[in-house]
């Protein structure tokens, strides 16, 4: 029989009351995305509106959380259950870089683990991990879909691909 098991990111959520405020135009872009959908269906602007709460809150938080279960007439779990399930969403505070490694088969033959090691290296921390002077987080993903231009990470919204140290070098050192 399965036993259930904290994540890295389940077993650091601190559940509260509490209920994210935003400034009337982000009240109002949120109200613009409800209007693409039927209003019994206002639960699909919530991918949409969880990435106006990550923006606005640099991540997914329990107050933003709250803030969208109210918003759209949810039970808080609904919310979580979305943003829980995709990695496109922050759980904890990152780095201002957010360097995300695909560490799926096509990456990993095509030397994934170098990379990894060499960007950890160079930035001093380890997956999962943010420097110091929070400028870099360094999170492990599952495939980015870039399998022909593997090993491959994504910084942000950008891609890059076919990566050697050297060219990671290069990004790295223009992103400082």
């Amino acid at each position: 029989m399965a036993s259930a098991l904290a994540t890295d990111f389940t077993n650091k959520i601190v559940y509260t009351d509490e209920v994210a405020e935003f400034s009337p135009e982000v009240v109002e872009e949120m109200k613009s995305h409800l209007v693409k959908y039927p209003p019994e269906r206002k639960r699909s602007a919530l991918i949409p509106l969880l990435f106006v709460v990550q923006r606005e809150r640099g991540w997914i938080d329990n107050a933003g959380v709250n803030f969208l279960a109210k918003f759209l007439e949810l039970e808080v779990t609904d919310v979580w259950e979305t943003a829980t399930f995709y990695s496109m969403f922050n759980l904890r505070k990152i780095g201002r870089h957010h360097i995300q490694i695909c560490k799926t088969l096509s990456c990993k033959i095509m030397g994934e683990p170098e990379i990894t090691e060499h960007i950890c290296n160079k930035l001093n921390i380890h997956p999962g991990e943010t420097t110091a002077d929070g400028k870099f987080t360094v999170t492990l993903v599952e495939c980015l879909g870039s399998c022909g231009t593997a090993p491959m990470m994504q910084i942000g919204f950008d891609y890059h691909e076919d990566l050697t140290t050297e060219k990671v070098d290069q990004i790295l050192d223009s992103l400082k």
